[in-house]
């Protein structure tokens, strides 16, 4: 019998709470979980761990989130986690820029834990 794959989700936020949080709900639903408090940690973790998913912020020291969805240009297509942007940052042309950029969904901060589970979900059933 084949072990199922547990889909691994990579958090990327510089305020721990958040991170927190959102571990504890994600590994609660299944999920191996990663975590990076900046940009340079979250392409460090990437490389290293090969997450499914990652859960992005914006706003963070060293290198924000923009500057990782760049840097995931490089990184060759089987190895690049699919993104979900969770920021403050809501407007449309922020929402635009993540899809642009290439962020698959886009959930405002303050975010409901459920509807974050349930757009990861989609993600991880059509993996």
């Amino acid at each position: 019998m084949e072990a199922t794959h547990r889909p691994s989700v990579l958090v990327v936020d510089d305020e721990p709470q958040v991170v927190w949080v959102l571990e504890f709900s994600l590994q609660a639903e299944g999920y191996e979980t990663f975590s990076a408090h900046d940009g340079m940690e979250a392409l460090d973790q990437i490389r290293r761990c090969h997450p499914d998913l990652m859960v992005l912020d914006v706003m963070m020291p060293r290198m924000d989130g923009w500057s990782v969805l760049e840097a995931l240009a490089d990184v060759p297509a089987a190895e690049r986690p699919r993104v979900v942007m969770v920021t403050a940052l809501a407007s449309p042309s922020d929402r635009d820029r993540a899809m642009r950029l290439g962020a698959e969904a886009f959930v405002p901060k303050p975010f409901d834990m459920d509807h974050l589970v349930g757009v990861l979900q989609g993600f991880a059933l059509a993996s």
